[in-house]
């Protein structure tokens, strides 16, 4: 009987969530929908002010603060609330611009008025040179600016690319957002056992693989980030190891008024050890360094609220 009851209780349990998701899946659908049909500037403008004023009271706000004070013990508890005031305005308005992503990018050097980018200093002679030289490379990035435009910028420039991704819990949501990133932002790469092997036919055939590699991945290779222990995912120095090519860092930078920079960086050498073979550990700290670098200049525009270090 007790079997019977239990078994009762994890049936009901499932479809509760199941439940759950369906409705959160709708709700995110829903939002997506209806925020495409307001100006994205705009919509970005009122989405980062919910979340200025929510995000304080919730409890990835305590981890930011916990991160930030742990990286930059040298500032002070006003400097702290300034920059996560600023994670919290740059959530927002990512997450507004997310339903734009077909249309929020414009560059045209006859209409520079009109345009929503510009680019660091070599960023498109970078860019030129991956189209041209005739080999697949891997591009770096971190949850910094806006994410999600680094892939719009390999696309811009004529790229043959691919970008690998996490899919969403819900499976409704994560019908939608591919919908959205399928439109501009070339092959996506479901981030399942069988990747690595998918990606290093990519890159043999020419392709430009992208990933986001500045979150906490627990059977990763010890790095320092901010003069602290982290773990990083080594795929993308695996890769190297198995496909000699180029790595580079890609990111976007938020500017005043609904406008980003791209900056390209130059080429990053993998480390290598004395028998001249890729060093796992040792790229990926100087990749994460590189994102160090990033999150330096512009603390308030990285994505503090999850737990980097454990």
């Amino acid at each position: 009987m007790a079997h019977l009851v239990l078994r009762s209780k994890i049936i009901l349990r499932n479809k509760l969530i199941a439940a759950k998701n369906a409705a959160i899946g709708v709700a995110a659908i829903t939002l997506l929908r209806v925020t495409r049909y307001f100006d994205a500037e705009k919509t970005g403008n009122f989405f980062a002010r919910i979340t200025r004023t929510l995000g304080p009271w919730w409890p990835e706000n305590r981890v930011a603060r916990a991160n930030l004070v742990a990286a930059f013990p040298e500032k002070s508890s006003q400097e702290i609330d300034t920059i996560l005031t600023g994670v919290w305005d740059n959530l927002g308005r990512v997450g507004a611009e997310f339903a734009h992503l077909d249309h929020i990018w414009h560059y045209d050097d006859a209409t520079p008025d009109k345009n929503t980018v510009e680019f660091g200093p070599g960023t498109q002679e970078r860019f030129a040179e991956l189209k041209n030289d005739g080999q697949g490379a891997l591009i770096f990035a971190s949850h910094l600016g806006n994410w999600e435009l680094p892939a719009l910028a390999a696309a811009a420039h004529g790229l043959d690319s691919a970008v690998l991704f996490r899919r969403p819990n819900i499976a409704a949501a994560d019908r939608a957002i591919q919908s959205i990133r399928a439109i501009n932002m070339g092959e996506m790469i479901a981030n399942t056992h069988d990747a690595p092997v998918r990606i290093a036919g990519m890159l043999q055939r020419g392709l430009h693989i992208g990933m986001l590699v500045d979150q906490h991945f627990g059977r990763g290779v010890d790095v320092t980030f901010f003069g602290r222990t982290a773990k990083a995912n080594p795929l993308l120095a695996r890769l190297v190891r198995r496909i000699d090519c180029p790595i580079h860092g890609v990111r976007v930078v938020r500017l005043p008024n609904g406008r980003f920079r791209v900056d390209l960086t130059e080429r990053v050498e993998p480390a290598r050890n004395a028998s001249g073979e890729v060093d796992i550990q040792g790229t990926m700290q100087r990749v994460t360094s590189v994102i160090e670098g990033w999150v330096r200049e512009h603390p308030e525009q990285w994505l503090w609220l999850h737990r980097r270090w454990r």
